[in-house]
């Protein structure tokens, strides 16, 4: 299998790995140059996007709406949704997943992106993938969407989505969880199709390493960018959606750029730009007034009376 490579136009970039530590001598580790990985991992995820549900008639085929999923379009981080899915098929410990649980419940009140719980969510997702196909998850990505993440779409932010579709938009996700999973998203929900982080997989089977990096940040206006060209799209003329400061290039990249549930940064820069603001979420007050303590707590008591429940049943 050929490694990826800049001067490399023939490998592919689904199934490449995003470096070739072979070609480094013994001892020297290259520093991670992160502007490339992010394009690559934005052009890894518009090539592998595929229109799920492509509109017969558009008013308007150059204009499009680009939504976030965590926090944005879905309460909480569908990363999250999907790990405690695949811990009720046992597919990871209990002490696992109580760590996923707080990163979910901070996520979910603080409302803010830790670049720590970034880089974690990103190890802990290619460790329960590795060795598992791609059909597999796909399959599970089908019931778990099913079970756990169908209820947990922001209303609000469903009817922003379908005023596009009505409007004949096409309308993707860009999120930073797996392709697979942000593709189940799209196309239960009627959506165009998605964007999402790509992992490397070799005849259909995942092994633990990205294409690049996690589509987040400045990889989102990558895979944008790179899909606005093969789709012919107008980026003046688009709309995009975000709760989080760290999607500023994505948002400032568009026409019409709109936060959802903003962060405090987000919202500041929002307000001083004059872009449109929309808040779903009940209760934010008292969640800054400390609630995320009682929260976080909730969460880790009901991740350990599972795992309680569940060696119960095996035994």
């Amino acid at each position: 299998m050929p490694h990826l490579d800049d001067e490399d136009p023939r490998a592919d970039p689904l199934t490449a790995p995003a470096e070739r530590p072979e070609s480094r001598p013994a001892g020297v580790r290259r520093a991670p140059d992160l502007k490339r990985r992010s394009r690559l991992a934005g052009e890894a995820s518009a090539a592998a996007a595929e229109v799920e549900s492509a509109l017969d008639v558009r008013r308007d085929p150059t204009t499009a709406a680009f939504f976030d999923v965590d926090n944005t379009l879905m309460q909480g981080a569908s990363i999250f949704h999907f790990a405690l899915g695949l811990h009720r098929r046992e597919f990871f410990t209990t002490r696992q997943i109580l760590g996923a649980a707080w990163k979910q419940a901070y996520f979910r009140f603080a409302g803010v992106e830790d670049p720590e719980h970034v880089a974690d969510a990103r190890s802990s997702a290619l460790g329960f993938i590795a060795g598992h196909t791609v059909g597999e998850l796909e399959s599970l990505g089908e019931e778990i969407f099913d079970e756990a993440m169908a209820a947990k779409i922001w209303p609000g932010t469903r009817a922003l989505a379908q005023m596009h579709l009505d409007e004949g938009q096409r309308v993707w996700l860009v999120t930073a969880a797996p392709i697979e999973i942000a593709t189940i998203i799209a196309r239960r929900l009627g959506l165009t199709g998605a964007l999402g982080t790509v992992a490397e997989h070799v005849d259909g089977v995942y092994t633990g390493r990205l294409v690049g990096e996690l589509l987040h940040g400045p990889a989102k206006r990558e895979a944008v960018v790179a899909l606005a060209e093969r789709e012919g799209l107008d980026l003046a003329r688009c709309s995009a959606y975000s709760d989080s400061a760290n999607d500023l290039p994505l948002l400032e990249l568009v026409g019409d750029p709109c936060a959802i549930n903003p962060d405090a940064r987000l919202r500041a820069h929002a307000r001083a730009r004059g872009w449109r603001t929309r808040d779903y979420r009940t209760g934010r007050k008292a969640a800054r007034a400390g609630l995320l303590v009682g929260a976080t707590a909730g969460a880790v008591t009901g991740a350990v009376a599972a795992g309680v429940a569940l060696r119960g049943v095996r035994r």
